[in-house]
């Protein structure tokens, strides 16, 4: 349920009795809930506007709202605020049909929209590493709130699979191959290395790679069935980190660069037939007015070199063309760093002007910063090297594993490995996801693997707190009704009722830290809930209504954290 917009359409009702337009009114929740759930802003503002008196139009609207739809009781407060108490007995009524819903009463979309996601998007001819940990799990962050929200989400995993490195890669696999019939690809970044070496060394192998080259991009079938191995190969490293990660990306997803390798001369030739791409000095470049300089010069969008070479800027065109084209995109999105961010601008304005990127179909870069180590610097090794992704996340669950026996030496061993990887894994995506994208965060394992403070070991052990209250229950009445009387369920209850306009805001500004921090203030209010109404000791019907506030938040906390592709348990 949007308990937000069913708030603010009745405080616009109440203004329009009152003779007054709310159309500026802002909806907030109180800052003190001694008195009441939400706050009303922007009375004085309308007061001005209509030349009244602040207080005496906040009295007007309070009049109106009192006792009235889901609102028990409106009161002005200061100047011309207006705080809101919310009906119990509608409160109620929404958890109950919540707690019956598959959805936890989240509305699917009335009109359900084709996005597609662009993430991950990892250079096969390098092993994953840390850069790629936030387009990873951002977007499939992302991907799933809009799917549950019920959207059709294609992932698209825009890996790095073409260019000149690969004639050079191919190359020196045949080599090794020849070699050793039994060799295998263990470590591509020592692979790469190597092949480079040789490539610089030999003439004779640097000849065989440009060689590869020019067959694989003539289509050559031998060439592109070695290159197919090469791939397949690669592929399998970043599955093995996906499946780490508990990633929604599968093979199928993947659509890399050299997908849209037929159609790039259209691009260009189209460019230049509707004149938006010109010859300048042998370069093909679509000049846009629009990214000027200080001198009023236009910014240069190459999509040809004068080699006649193509560019990402290329590709990504027609990536656009196929995504509107061929999936029926609403929506597009592109969780790519933020560095790139003049890149997107100028690629979806030349897209626009060329017609390939309709006004109905909306296009998003979702940047993000930096992950940074300690010393503020880019997260890397103690000797400057890359960190590889799978080793951080290894590290991650052997760091969460001596924590786990350290609280709870008496686990099996299998217990522990399988209550340590949800741990390591998920503190490590929730203390990124639980930070605003836009910014660099410090990666620090002391802090994410707390089990205090706003962290996934501390949301997953509040879940399992809850869970605990089942197992001591025993028999209860689970169609119960719920019944607010004591101050900390109903604040409660309102937080429940929050979780689709959090989600809803989650899917328009593709912040998934707005989930993580409802999730950890919906944790701390059950724990001053528990505290302050004890649901095991009370009787009769009170006891089975607290039961019922408890079997929602840990549902909710289950979905949310699920949302967010974080894992939770019922024992740690």
């Amino acid at each position: 349920m949007k308990l937000q917009q069913t708030l603010t359409q009745q405080i616009e009702q109440a203004f329009a009795a009152a003779g007054i337009a709310g159309n500026n009114i802002a909806l907030q929740p109180a800052k003190d809930p001694k008195f009441g759930d939400f706050q009303v802003n922007g009375v004085m503002g309308a007061a001005k506007a209509s030349k009244q008196n602040p207080r005496e139009l906040a009295q007007k609207v309070a009049e109106e709202l009192q006792g009235k739809g889901v609102i028990a009781t409106a009161e002005v407060a200061g100047p011309g605020f207006i705080n809101l108490r919310l009906s119990p007995a509608f409160l109620a009524e929404k958890l109950s049909g919540s707690l019956k819903n598959d959805h936890l009463g989240v509305e699917q979309a009335a009109t359900p929209k084709t996005v597609v996601i662009d993430y991950s998007s990892p250079n096969l001819a390098k092993e994953m590493h840390v850069g790629h940990l936030r387009s990873s799990i951002i977007g499939d962050s992302i991907a799933r709130v809009l799917g549950f929200l019920g959207h059709k989400v294609i992932r698209q995993n825009h890996v790095g699979d073409w260019g000149t490195q690969f004639g050079m890669l191919v190359a020196y696999m045949v080599e090794q191959q020849k070699d050793d019939a039994t060799f295998e690809l263990a470590d591509l970044e020592q692979f790469y290395r190597n092949a480079k070496v040789r490539f610089d060394e030999d003439e004779n192998f640097a000849n065989t790679a440009r060689d590869y080259v020019v067959k694989l991009q003539g289509g050559d079938e031998n060439v592109l069935a070695l290159w197919r191995q090469f791939v397949d190969i690669s592929l399998n490293h970043a599955e093995a980190v996906y499946r780490k990660l508990g990633l929604l990306l599968q093979r199928d997803d993947v659509a890399g660069e050299s997908k849209y390798n037929d159609d790039l001369k259209n691009v260009v030739d189209k460019l230049t037939e509707q004149g938006l791409a010109v010859d300048d000095n042998g370069t093909k470049v679509v000049f846009l007015d629009e990214f000027a300089n200080k001198d009023d010069e236009p910014a240069p969008f190459i999509v040809q070199k004068k080699d006649g070479g193509f560019l990402y800027s290329t590709t990504d065109l027609a990536c656009v063309r196929y995504r509107v084209n061929q999936l029926h995109a609403d929506r597009i999105i592109y969780v790519v760093d933020a560095r790139q961010s003049l890149h997107f601008q100028q690629m979806f304005t030349v897209s626009r002007k060329a017609g390939w990127l309709p006004e109905n179909v909306s296009a998003e870069h979702i940047g993000f910063g930096t992950m940074m180590g300690k010393d503020g610097k880019p997260f890397k090794t103690r000797s400057g090297d890359t960190v590889k992704l799978v080793e951080l996340l290894d590290e991650a669950v052997e760091r969460a594993l001596a924590l786990v026996k350290e609280k709870n030496p008496e686990l099996s061993a299998e217990t522990a490995a399988k209550i340590a990887h949800a741990v390591g894994i998920g503190a490590v995506k929730y203390a990124d996801l639980s930070k605003n994208r836009n910014s660099d965060y410090v990666f620090d394992w002391e802090n994410m693997l707390s089990f205090e403070g706003n962290t996934a070991p501390y949301l997953q052990y509040a879940y399992t707190r809850v869970q605990s209250v089942f197992k001591k229950a025993g028999d209860w009445n689970v169609q119960a009704a719920i019944v607010l009387q004591e101050p900390l369920e109903q604040q409660l209850a309102v937080e429940l009722l929050k979780f689709e306009d959090v989600l809803q805001s989650v899917a328009e500004t593709s912040f998934p830290h707005y989930l993580a921090n409802y999730l950890y203030q919906l944790a701390a209010l059950f724990s001053r809930f528990y505290e302050a109404c004890p649901i095991l000791k009370a009787e009769g019907d009170v006891r089975d209504s607290r039961l019922q506030l408890a079997k929602l938040t840990g549902a909710t906390m289950q979905q949310g954290l699920a949302l967010l592709g974080i894992e939770t348990l019922d024992v740690m």
